[in-house]
């Protein structure tokens, strides 16, 4: 896939083939990526947890928050289109600086395309309850969880689209739960000097 197509098509998945894992060799590559992420100064503060049991990642399901422009009736994945994996995107506590959210947009951006580039869509995830997936996955009390990203086959597309006349840029669904994500023109926000 060309560079441009393959950005414009890494888009946020929300609904996924409940019915395929995601293979050994596609969480490999995205270990690989995580690795390979850049880190401020160097000191790689983050820590991940690799949620691969469909026991786990089902457990984990309620206490994640999907599609913050629409309902939860209308944005929660249901039944047959959750994720199949997740990722914890975890912070030493003690090693948390001005430049951890850096490395983490970093590292889940790798971490998201490395997938991507298998076919293999994701949602990265702020709003979940971190105190019960804590629970769930015994993340050492050293840690905190930072963010979640789910995985999976997509079963929908996510297209971008032009603002429409109101200039809005939330969102939104159509009837078979495509997504559409209106995008700012590049004359609109990027000025060159």
């Amino acid at each position: 896939m060309e560079f441009m197509e393959f950005l414009k098509t890494k888009r946020t998945y929300r609904r996924f083939d409940q019915s395929r894992p995601v293979p050994r060799r596609v969480v490999d590559d995205m270990m690989e990526a995580a690795r390979l992420a850049s880190s401020a100064g160097n000191k790689q503060p983050l820590r991940y947890a690799a949620v691969c049991s469909a026991e786990l990642v089902e457990q984990i399901f309620p206490f994640t928050y999907w599609a913050a422009a629409l309902t939860d009736a209308v944005g929660r994945p249901k039944e047959g289109s959750h994720p199949v994996m997740y990722w914890a995107v975890l912070c030493e506590k003690e090693a948390k600086s001005f430049g951890t959210g850096v490395d983490a947009g970093l590292a889940m951006d790798n971490i998201i395309a490395a997938a991507w580039h298998h076919g293999v869509g994701s949602c990265m995830m702020g709003n979940i309850d971190r105190e019960q997936i804590g629970r769930i996955l015994s993340v050492d009390p050293s840690l905190e969880i930072l963010y979640m990203i789910a995985f999976g086959y997509p079963a929908h597309t996510s297209t971008v689209v032009e603002p429409d006349a109101s200039g809005s840029l939330t969102y939104y669904m159509d009837e078979r739960e495509n997504f559409y994500v209106p995008k700012r023109k590049v004359p609109d926000f990027i000025q060159l000097l």
